[in-house]
This record gives C-alpha cells, sequence and structure tokens, in this order.
C-alpha cells in the first residue's frame, strides 16, 4: 500500500517510518528542503531512541522515501496523512493554518479517490474545515473528484514512540464511510492481525478522544501535585498516598507521580485548546482550567523550596540536572526546567546546567544566560545547591561521595522524588522533595 506524509516532525517522521517497518511504501513530505535533504543523507532531526535506525533500515529496503513535493506522488497513494503542528495561537487554541494549507495541496492535486487522514492534533469540528477547503479547490479546477476524510489521532509518548506505535494501547480511527473503513483496515491490517485494538468511530469522537485522553493524563497529574502540597502541610507522605490510591483497581498506579509539573509538546497545548474549544461552545471547562493552573503554580515549586532552603538565591551557584520535560528526548518545550531557570536567574542565582541529550536544545533557548557542564558532577562543582528536574536514569544512582567532595553547599531539591530521602538525609545532604517526609537523624526532625 502507498501512503504519504505530510511533515517530518516528531509525529510524522516516527509515523512514516513505522508504516514503513509494517510493509507499506512510504514517503514523507515536507516543505523545509533542508531537512528532507538531510533526511535523505540519514540525518534525523529529532531524538527519539531507536528512529535513526529504523529509518535507515526503511530506506534501504526502499519502502520509506522523502520528498519536498506531495505533487510528486499524490497519483500513487491511496491516503495522505497530515502530521503537521498544531501549535497554540495567544488565546490557547489550536493554529490550524498549516492544517488548512495541506488540505488545499490536497484539493489542488489528486485525482482519483483518496483519503486526507488528519494525524495532526485538531479540534472537534476540523474535519468539516478540511472537507470545505478541499472542496473549493476542486471546484477552483472544475473537477469533480471522490475524497474523504478520516481522524487517526495518535497516542505516542516522547521516549517510547517506536514501541507505542508497533505494540499501541489501541489505535483510534474516525471514519464516515465503509469504503474509508476498508482503505483504513488495509493499512492498520498488522495490528488487527495482532488482536491490538483498533477503535473505528466518528471523526469528531476521533478527535476529541484524543484531547480527552491527554486532558486527563494532566488532570491525574495535577490532582496528586495538588495533594503534595497538602500532604507537606498536614504531615502526611504523598508517596504512601500514592501507593494506596493506586493500589485500587479503578484508579490504577499510572500518571500518580507527584512532581514539578508537567511539560512538553501535548499536554500543555492541548489543554489549553481543550479549554478553548469549550470557551468556543459555551462550555466552562472548570476543571480542565484548574489542571493548567495547578501545573503553572508548580512548575516554580522547586524555585520556592530553594530559595527557603538558602536563605535566598541571589548570587548563589545553582546546578540544575535535566533541561527535557522528561528522560529520553531532548524536547524542552514547556519544560519545568526553562521556568526554574528563568526564576533563578531573574534572582540573580549562577546557573551551571547538564543533560544527557538536551545541551543543545539548551543553548538553542538559553543562550550564554547559564553555563554548560560537560557531565553530571562537573554541574555541581562549587554548587551551593542542585536542583534534580529531569529523571535520567544515570541521575537516580549518584556517588553521595562525588556529589559531597563537588559542591560547596549541602542542598539538595528533587524535583522528582527519585531518592530516598533518609539515605540522601544520611549522606549529609539537606534534603527537599515534593510532598514526602524527610527524617533528619541528627536532630530528629522533619523536613520537606
Amino acid at each position: 500500500m502507498d501512503i504519504a506524509i505530510v511533515g517530518t516532525g516528531y509525529v510524522g517522521l516516527v509515523t512514516g517510518a513505522c508504516f514503513a517497518e509494517m510493509g507499506a511504501h512510504v514517503t514523507c513530505v515536507d516543505t523545509d528542503r533542508d531537512k528532507i535533504a538531510g533526511l535523505c543523507r540519514g540525518e534525523i532531526p529529532i531524538y527519539e531512541p531507536g528512529l535513526d535506525e529504523l529509518v535507515r533500515r526503511n530506506v534501504s529496503a526502499g519502502r520509506l522515501f522523502f520528498s519536498t513535493e506531495l505533487a510528486e506522488v499524490i497519483d500513487n497513494v491511496e491516503a495522505v496523512f497530515c502530521a503537521v503542528g498544531t501549535p497554540p495561537d495567544e488565546d490557547g487554541s489550536a493554529d490550524l493554518s498549516h492544517v488548512v494549507e495541506v488540505a488545499r495541496t490536497f484539493g489542488r492535486l489528486i485525482t482519483h479517490y483518496s483519503i486526507l487522514v488528519t494525524k495532526s492534533t485538531v479540534p472537534v469540528g476540523t474535519s468539516s474545515i478540511i472537507k470545505a477547503v478541499i472542496s473549493e479547490e476542486l471546484s477552483r479546477r472544475g473537477v469533480s473528484v471522490d475524497f474523504e476524510v478520516a481522524s487517526n489521532p495518535e497516542f505516542l509518548k516522547e521516549g517510547a514512540a517506536i514501541k507505542d506505535f508497533m505494540s499501541p494501547d489501541r489505535v483510534v480511527i474516525g471514519i464516515e464511510s465503509e469504503r474509508a473503513r476498508k482503505v483504513m483496515e488495509r493499512l492498520y491490517r498488522p495490528f488487527l492481525l495482532n488482536n491490538f485494538r483498533v477503535l473505528f468511530m466518528d471523526i469528531p469522537s476521533a478527535e476529541m478522544t484524543k484531547y480527552a485522553a491527554n486532558s486527563m493524563l494532566a488532570t491525574r497529574i495535577s490532582f496528586m501535585n495538588e495533594i503534595a502540597s497538602l500532604c507537606e502541610l498536614t504531615g502526611a507522605d504523598v508517596n504512601m498516598v500514592r501507593k494506596g490510591i493506586g493500589s485500587d483497581a479503578r484508579i490504577g498506579g499510572k500518571f500518580l507521580y507527584p512532581g514539578c509539573g508537567y511539560g512538553g509538546s501535548c499536554f500543555p497545548k492541548d489543554v489549553r485548546a481543550l479549554i478553548s474549544t469549550g470557551d468556543r461552545h459555551g462550555c466552562d471547562m472548570s476543571i480542565i482550567r484548574a489542571v493548567e493552573e495547578v501545573n503553572e503554580r508548580q512548575k516554580s515549586v522547586v524555585f520556592h523550596k530553594l530559595d527557603e532552603a538558602l536563605g535566598g538565591v541571589a548570587g548563589r551557584r545553582i546546578a540544575v540536572w535535566g533541561l527535557a520535560f522528561k528522560p529520553e528526548t531532548d524536547d524542552m518545550r514547556c519544560a519545568p526546567s526553562l521556568t526554574v531557570i528563568s526564576m533563578l536567574l531573574d534572582a540573580g542565582a549562577h546557573v551551571t546546567v547538564y543533560d544527557p541529550i538536551a545541551m543543545g536544545e539548551g543553548r538553542r533557548r538559553l543562550g550564554d544566560a547559564v553555563t554548560y557542564a560537560s557531565d553530571m558532577y562537573e554541574a555541581i562543582v562549587d554548587a551551593d545547591a542542585l536542583a534534580m528536574m529531569t529523571e535520567w536514569k544515570q541521575f537516580r544512582l549518584p556517588s553521595w561521595e562525588l556529589v559531597r567532595r563537588a559542591m560547596k553547599g549541602r542542598v539538595i531539591v528533587d524535583g522528582r522524588n527519585i531518592y530516598d530521602p533518609s539515605e540522601v538525609a544520611d549522606e549529609g545532604f539537606a534534603y527537599h522533595c515534593i510532598g514526602r517526609r524527610v527524617v533528619d537523624d541528627r536532630s530528629k526532625t522533619l523536613r520537606r
């Protein structure tokens, strides 16, 4: 089966490579000529474990191609996937300009029945806009060509995207006809053969499912962060609370980990877009609005803990472990580290950072405002305090002896709750985390 995917960002490139791995012939299209030239040379523009090998293997096998022109392949494909970005506008709504442009190009080029499948995250009702744009272009051409639209939202986790695509919890497909269903069933047959759940539904429901899923996960995170704040005031331990409620089969344990807030390209954008969709339809999304408010507040928690522990951060040297919003990615979009670093710099602190993967992205975003270390231990040399912002595996078992020798101060603020409070306190550090008890055996006092 021949398909085209417009957009070679995170979603488009992963989707194209994985469909090619399943046996489809895929052409990934992008207007960025430099990016396409790089991909043709085997240069992968994003970091995702295993993606470079997957791309190279399918290019060599003659199943994956790259182009700057959809016109070069439109006559041979049965479906075109739209995987372009939908960044938030100033009011939080999704910017659909790139999606609309893909629809215009599709309408200008198609000569036979084909389907435009929306892989981009778009608000409910976007399919109607897309259909109208395509019909308008066909009318301008004075031709009548059968076409359909479909919705196939992605549910990929950065850092585990290939596994998620190949072994999905579910595949959601919104269609309007049996003809479109048959085309999509052929494409997803490998998943049907493996008994993965492929859920067909109407298009508005498919569009809503994406936003509802991400907003529910974001809600769980913000809920636990609010519970963590209350635990700190009442003497409860949020880690015990998490285990207690997570053992309830109706709740489960996923996405119940408190910390310094969520970031990335999906949760913040999708939560704001759902709020905006509600506003447009006269529905006050009060719970989702609170989710965003709690998260924005939570991003500053690490700064406030540092400021309190040090009696002010002005003139202090602060080391930051982790820049990416989560491990196994270099994505810093809406990362809590950016909020904390900005607040530290505004307060007059000197900041040194280290991240195993995201240093290049960090330099692009932070410029010369911070110092960049070559490894995790160089970052803490002469530091008054350490802020742990991203739970990379290499940060989980540090040599506390090396940390003691390198640091000038003894303050550690763990924004991800990855260390054992008693162990770190026993090593002689003033350990601060999110919503957990920290017993200082030397004074038999409790700290947060």
